[in-house]
């Protein structure tokens, strides 16, 4: 009878420190995994198997919206969705993309850090979709045709670029400066996600000052998962008040995980309904989305991150593999 073994799993002090985490001492998957071993990882209990679930699932959840909704649009034409779509694609590709860097993180040292260059590199372009739906649907009424909401998608490719550069660059700081490494990691994804909802707090303004209150409760249930998120990921709590409590089971970062899956659930409902309420008044307006402005921005997004991540990951492929980190089980 076929019978396959799972990977051997290993404490924090058997592992290079490079694979340490705050608070996790026990769960660490061989640092030298295969591929194979990485894939068979996610069905045993390790420190990274929620951390891989958490996101892996709820990207079919959003495959599937995204189906839904390419199957209800009467043409793909209609430029008025495109910014839809953009954002649509690229809340499945962030998950998709965090689940397989927590999956395939433990080959090396050195893919541990190219993984998550990828999953910096998705989250960024996310961002970028949420500034195409913000500027495109969420725009304040006295915005529509503005300065600024004629360069909020250019500004948000700069923002994407600044992004993945800052947080690539971060890794490269985690040994000797984690604090610093922590911070810089931090402002990279609170930078655009500040100017992404710069149209949202004007709204959320205006309703505190008597304005229209329209699918303002999606917006707030996202904005409130959002400071939750940002607060786990840079807390590290519960599990650096009792260290090795939570190895497995609701450490900050699965925590961080449910928190932006769930704040991104309420995000699409949003747009989706701002999308479809404010259509006729928007097109009144002249406020049509481009081709050059959505799928062109995606593009030159795409490939300059692409870019980012080669640039960081060079020095890394390049490295002898005499020079990767040690490891000894026994110690």
């Amino acid at each position: 009878m076929l019978s396959i073994k799972l990977p051997q799993i290993f404490d924090v002090h058997q592992v290079p420190k490079v694979f340490w985490e705050d608070g996790i001492i026990s769960g660490y998957r061989h640092p030298h995994s295969s591929a194979l071993d990485c894939v068979l990882s996610s069905f045993q209990m390790t420190n990274e198997t929620m951390n891989i679930w958490t996101h892996f699932l709820p990207t079919w959840y959003f495959l599937w919206r995204f189906v839904i909704l390419c199957s209800t649009l009467t043409s793909l034409s209609d430029s008025y969705t495109w910014p839809l779509l953009v954002y649509m694609l690229l809340i499945c590709v962030y998950p998709f993309t965090s689940s397989c860097a927590h999956t395939f993180s433990a080959m090396s040292a050195e893919s541990y850090h190219i993984c998550y260059f990828f999953d910096y590199g998705a989250l960024s372009l996310y961002s970028l979709g949420c500034a195409m739906s913000y500027g495109s649907y969420m725009m304040p009424d006295s915005w529509v045709n503005s300065w600024l909401h004629q360069h909020f998608v250019p500004i948000a490719v700069g923002n994407s670029v600044f992004c993945t550069s800052l947080s690539c660059y971060s890794r490269f700081l985690e040994l000797q400066c984690p604090q610093r490494s922590k911070a810089l990691r931090t402002a990279a994804f609170v930078v655009p996600f500040i100017f992404d909802t710069v149209p949202l707090f004007y709204r959320i303004l205006l309703f505190f000052g008597g304005g229209s209150t329209d699918h303002l409760s999606n917006h707030c249930y996202h904005l409130l998962f959002a400071v939750l998120s940002c607060f786990l990921f840079t807390s590290h709590l519960p599990e650096r008040l009792a260290p090795g409590r939570f190895d497995y089971f609701g450490h900050s970062h699965q925590l961080f995980h449910i928190c932006t899956v769930a704040g991104t659930h309420f995000q699409m409902e949003a747009v989706l309904a701002d999308m479809t309420s404010r259509r006729a008044w928007l097109t009144a307006q002249g406020a049509t989305p481009s081709f050059l402005g959505t799928f062109g921005a995606l593009v030159v997004s795409l490939t300059l991150n692409l870019g980012i991540i080669g640039i960081f990951s060079a020095p890394l492929l390049r490295k002898p593999r005499n020079h990767c980190f040690s490891f000894n089980p026994s110690t």
